[in-house]
């Protein structure tokens, strides 16, 4: 019953930032097109689910969805088991896993909230993902995404490196186990 209530909790925020997203895209367009300033666009910029600032800016985090589920899922094994039924088969099942992670590692709501803000869900749900891969690393669970959002807001941050990191760990891990 948790479970459905937290989906459909979900799909509502989901299906609102995505009506909020693409007016926010929309106005962004035209921003760019009509001034020189990136000071302008810091607002905007910051509610958009990794678009870039400016074309002139570093890039902040990826657009929605830019890694594919299975390359995720190589790097953040461990976010399966909170999975329904004990596996993530979909971007909507890995943002579920990614709330009940969040809160078995301590991540406060507003900490999760502004990730998702900043980042875009399907984003914010790979943080927490990479953030559970590493937990026995990290003191903080909370305070260290709540620097990834900071990092991300100011284009300093990606999930690229991140994934890849954790791709090549579990690789390494295989190959001395196996």
């Amino acid at each position: 019953m948790l479970r459905e209530e937290i989906i459909n909790r979900l799909e509502i925020h989901e299906d609102s930032q995505n009506i909020s997203s693409n007016a926010v895209q929309n106005e962004r367009h035209t921003q760019n097109s009509n001034t020189e300033s990136s000071n302008e666009l810091e607002p905007s910029s910051r509610k958009e689910q990794g678009a870039k600032a400016s074309q002139t800016s570093r890039p902040t985090s990826e657009p929605i969805k830019a890694f594919p589920l299975g390359m995720v899922l190589k790097a953040c094994p461990e976010i399966n088991d909170y999975g329904p039924g004990g596996a993530v088969g979909s971007w909507r099942d890995l943002m579920s896993a990614a709330v009940v992670v969040r809160s078995t590692l301590g991540v406060s709501p507003s900490a999760y909230q502004e990730a998702c803000e900043v980042m875009g869900q399907q984003n914010a749900a790979v943080a927490v993902a990479c953030i559970l891969e590493r937990a026995g690393h990290i003191n903080n669970a909370g305070g260290y995404l709540r620097d990834l959002t900071r990092k991300a807001a100011r284009g300093e941050f990606s999930l690229g490196p991140m994934l890849m990191a954790l791709m090549r760990a579990n690789q390494d891990a295989g190959r001395k186990v196996g």
